[in-house]
């Protein structure tokens, strides 16, 4: 691997551009190629970006020896497949969240990644955030005893297009895959694999998940109470509920705003947390980290915790009846 991380991105939607303003302000990377299924939209893309590289196909992208790593922009249904694509072709890969569309794709790609030893993690961006970073070090040296429950949001209300990828079923659409598997995910950064899950949604004309509530217990009889959305605005907003204190991450948390700190008997403390460049760049610098110690999975989003959140929405969604037609 050269000095800096070399990465490609591959697809070129809104999250793509997020991804690649992001690696602007990385420490340790650079874009210098970019993959469409169009050359036309590669060349746009590539032309917003002074991006040097680009490919007119997934493919070409993958097989670019210039390339050391590539994220993985396309939508939700796409990811398993481009995933495995760049793994064969010998590329790191970032996918963005969902890391597929159910378990049983996670476990394909994860088993392609590990039988090619090569670096692959699914991009929860929100773990590395300067917030979320301090929230655990918080937990971790007792500064709100014993944390107990959860709470936690991300819904919004998006415009009506039965078309979208937020609700189109064809495109896995919905609250869960695309937002609820934000709040999910932090609950299980702190509490680990959900061992019971009670929720209910409500589907509404195109067939997918336009809100949900799910409340989900973990070891030790710990609990997240949770909701997501996207034809409702929820709070986006965390509370970690200890048996000394709490803390709380304002609106929106997941853009790394302050968190306050209220253990009992104590004056409220606020922290910064202040966070660089838009936030993908600390998910990318952890890509650069792993990979320059020689890893092929980070510690703060390990493969096997990909499956776990996987099989967590497949058990939800089970509970609503909700199938995707690409299953």
């Amino acid at each position: 691997m050269a000095e800096k991380l070399r990465w490609g991105i591959l697809a070129t939607a809104a999250i793509a551009r997020k991804f690649a303003t992001g690696l602007q302000s990385t420490e340790r990377g650079e874009l210098v190629a970019i993959g469409s299924r169009s050359q036309e939209k590669a060349d746009a893309f590539g032309e917003e970006f002074s991006i040097p590289r680009r490919h007119g196909s997934y493919q070409a992208l993958a097989d670019d020896p210039e390339v050391d790593a590539i994220y993985v922009a396309t939508p939700h249904p796409m990811h398993k497949d481009a995933t495995i694509l760049c793994l064969r072709a010998g590329k790191a890969v970032l996918c963005e969240k969902p890391f597929a569309v159910n378990a049983d794709q996670a476990a394909e790609a994860i088993a392609v990644a590990r039988q090619e030893k090569l670096f692959c993690m699914e991009a929860l961006w929100s773990r590395f955030l300067p917030s979320v970073v301090k929230a655990r070090q918080l937990v971790a040296d007792g500064a709100i005893g014993e944390l107990r429950m959860i709470l936690a949001d991300f819904g919004f209300r998006a415009g009506w297009n039965p078309e979208s990828r937020l609700l189109n079923p064809d495109l896995a659409g919905g609250g869960l895959l695309d937002v609820g598997i934000y709040p999910i995910s932090l609950a299980s950064l702190f509490f680990g694999e959900a061992r019971e899950i009670a929720s209910l949604a409500h589907l509404g004309e195109t067939g997918v998940d336009e809100q949900a509530g799910m409340v989900v217990k973990y070891d030790g009889g710990r609990i997240s109470v949770m909701a997501t959305g996207v034809r409702t605005t929820t709070p986006m907003e965390v509370w970690l509920l200890g048996t000394e204190g709490k803390i709380h991450l304002h609106c929106p948390w997941w853009r790394g705003y302050p968190l306050t700190l209220l253990a009992d008997g104590k004056d409220p403390e606020t922290f910064e947390a202040t966070k660089v460049g838009n936030g993908y760049n600390y998910e990318a610098d952890e890509v650069a980290r792993c990979i320059a110690a020689g890893k092929t999975e980070s510690d703060v989003m390990p493969l096997g915790e990909t499956l776990s959140l996987a099989k967590t929405m497949d058990a939800m969604r089970a509970q609503w009846g909700l199938k995707y037609p690409m299953e």
